[in-house]
């Protein structure tokens, strides 16, 4: 599996999964060959898709796609 098939797996399960997903969740359901996450990897996925690793249960970390939030117009 090279990087552009794993960045686009990642994005397209966090995009239908909003509230996130831990390492363990994402490697069994689109069946990753991969024990753990490539550190260089996620920094580009943090870079280049927004990635956000937040804490979860125990030590588990929950990957997510960072929300952006529209800014309001002022009113004049």
């Amino acid at each position: 599996m090279q990087y552009t098939e794993f960045k686009a797996a990642i994005q397209q399960h966090l995009k239908r999964k909003r509230q996130g997903a831990t390492w363990v969740e994402l490697r069994e359901t689109l069946a990753l060959p991969y024990e753990r996450a490539c550190p260089e990897w996620t920094r580009r996925l943090e870079e280049e898709i927004g990635l956000v690793r937040r804490k979860g249960e125990g030590r588990a970390l929950v990957w997510a796609l960072k929300t952006i939030v529209p800014k309001a117009k002022a009113h004049v």
